[in-house]
């Protein structure tokens, strides 16, 4: 039996997806206009940064990434050919490879979440309070 969601239900999905869409547009937005990559960039770079010398391996990375990534392995290619990123063998498994960011990428994911975490500061930050932003985390921890 198939059930269908109630007008509360539908009401907190479509203002969920609309506050998502935004923001991230903002973001990317920013990004652009201060010529540096996209959400995606910075999101394996935040990964690979927190993952310390140790780096990722590639499914790893793609579990940890907090944005949908459908072709990491492209993703994977273009930080490498931009120095950000260095693929090592693995150690435990000859076919497979490991990742870490480079001093570069450290950089350029430090020069992307002053643009970032500025946005992310008003778009979010600047239009609820402390009390709704713990609130909404938490909701939000519910469905995820």
């Amino acid at each position: 039996m198939t059930s269908t969601p109630d007008d509360a239900a539908v009401s907190a999905w479509v203002a969920l997806a609309r506050a998502y869409r935004l923001a991230f547009a903002t973001f990317e937005a920013r990004l652009k206009a201060e010529s540096l990559p996209p959400m995606a960039w910075y999101d394996a770079l935040w990964e690979l940064e927190k993952a310390g010398e140790a780096g990722l391996r590639p499914f790893e990375l793609e579990q940890a990434m907090l944005f949908e990534q459908y072709n990491l392995s492209r993703l994977v290619e273009r930080l490498a050919r931009a120095g950000l990123v260095e693929r090592c063998a693995c150690p435990e498994d000859r076919r497979g490879q490991v990742l870490s960011i480079t001093a570069e990428g450290k950089a350029t994911r430090a020069r992307m979440w002053r643009v970032y975490g500025e946005a992310l500061a008003e778009t979010i930050g600047g239009r609820l309070d402390d009390g709704e932003l713990r609130l909404l985390a938490d909701l939000l921890r519910k469905l995820g």
